[in-house]
């Protein structure tokens, strides 16, 4: 039954000229003083959304975007900002970028977050997706066979170090600790100091392709999954999958128990309205996202995440989002009785996100977020 709701925010900043004619995403460059916009936007949307009764603002992990369309670098230590400003909303992870760290680094700053936010912050992980980020860390993106090996043994890493007072490790990429003299003595376990609190700790995980592999490792690990963005057959196929790859392992799940379900949204008292205040900027986010192969509106779309491959920006339409379901465009009613349908399809889905696509003003998403909150979210209460 869905009793909770949250948004994705990925930090971009007030852009300009959007939409497929507008300026060419690779030419925007921004400086320092505006892209740290993104920090003054993300505690508006944080305040507003703790005052209308969302569960949890997420947030995208990124580097070195000086096209301001991600600009947020560290969650845990926004999260911190964020948690002393409000009183309830949850902050999550959505979701740190493990190669671009190193492993016990993220743990201990996300168990020092733990600490301070009072466990309000969500633990999310995943493997990336642009080369200049991964890259540019001294890790492989290029090679997804590398960077899926590296990214497993890193959460093992992550894993060990929450839940064991202390830990050893000897991997492929990692020693840990290196045996090396210390204090007169031969260095062979480390502890995490300080630990999370707040054990065991959640984790959320993007399900992008839907792959075999992907869900085992998933649910082997106890990890739950976030489908955002995706056309309805797909997610319901990896809905499926999920619950699959959790029987295999032991665990009796309702269908859509431990997974979130995404949309895009723009609600307005017409579809017609909704959809044309909201066409730049579904062209913004699919010029910026295309190329790095992350839309997920059809088959070929899929088969493209998958292999990394990148997609035509024009491949789709906010028509064809609408009409699959990776977006929600039309006045709260419409809303509700899709959501109801949800319900009904989904028994253990509890947590639905609706966000809006990048290049969304401030002023927009606030309205947008404010309408669904006393319009939509009272019929699941």
């Amino acid at each position: 039954m869905i009793k909770r709701f949250s948004t994705l925010y990925i930090g971009h900043i007030e852009l300009d000229n959007c939409g497929h004619a507008g300026t060419p995403a690779d030419d925007r460059r921004y400086p320092n003083e505006r892209v740290i916009e993104a920090f003054a936007t993300t505690l508006e949307l944080a305040q507003t959304m703790d005052e209308l009764g969302y569960e949890a603002l997420w947030l995208a992990e990124h580097h070195f975007q000086h096209e301001g369309y991600e600009c947020i670098p560290n969650i845990p230590l926004l999260a911190v900002h964020i948690a002393n400003h409000t009183r309830r909303l949850k902050i999550g992870c959505g979701f740190n970028i493990i190669p671009t760290w190193h492993p016990i680094r993220l743990a201990e700053d996300y168990a020092t977050a733990d600490i301070l936010t009072g466990g309000r912050l969500i633990f999310g992980v995943g493997r990336g997706y642009h080369t200049r980020e991964v890259e540019s860390f001294g890790n492989p993106m290029l090679d997804g066979e590398a960077n899926r090996e590296l990214f497993e043994e890193q959460l093992e890493i992550i894993l060990k170090a929450f839940n064991q007072s202390s830990f050893s490790h000897r991997g492929k990429y990692y020693t840990i600790p290196p045996r090396v003299p210390y204090r007169g003595y031969q260095l062979k376990e480390l502890s995490l100091v300080p630990r999370p609190v707040h054990l065991p700790v959640e984790i959320w995980q993007p399900i992008v392709s839907g792959s075999a592999r992907g869900l085992e490792f998933m649910v082997k690990h106890g990890i739950k999954g976030v489908v955002s963005a995706t056309a309805e057959q797909f997610a319901d196929r990896w809905f499926r999958d999920y619950q699959t790859a959790a029987r295999a392992h032991g665990r009796e799940l309702q269908l859509g128990e431990d997974l979130i379900l995404g949309f895009r949204m723009s609600i307005d008292d017409t579809q017609e309205i909704a959809i044309r205040k909201a066409r730049p900027y579904f062209e913004e986010h699919a010029k910026f996202m295309g190329p790095l192969g992350m839309l997920r509106y059809s088959e070929e779309h899929v088969k493209a995440v998958a292999e990394r491959r990148a997609q035509s920006p024009t491949a789709a339409t906010i028509e064809n989002g609408v009409q699959n379901r990776t977006w929600l465009c039309g006045p709260a009613e419409e809303f509700i009785g899709y959501l109801k349908d949800v319900e009904r399809r989904y028994p253990g889905l509890e947590q639905v996100m609706v966000s809006c696509p990048l290049g969304t003003p401030r002023k927009i998403m606030k309205e947008n977020l404010t309408r669904f909150a006393r319009e939509v979210m009272p019929a699941f209460k």
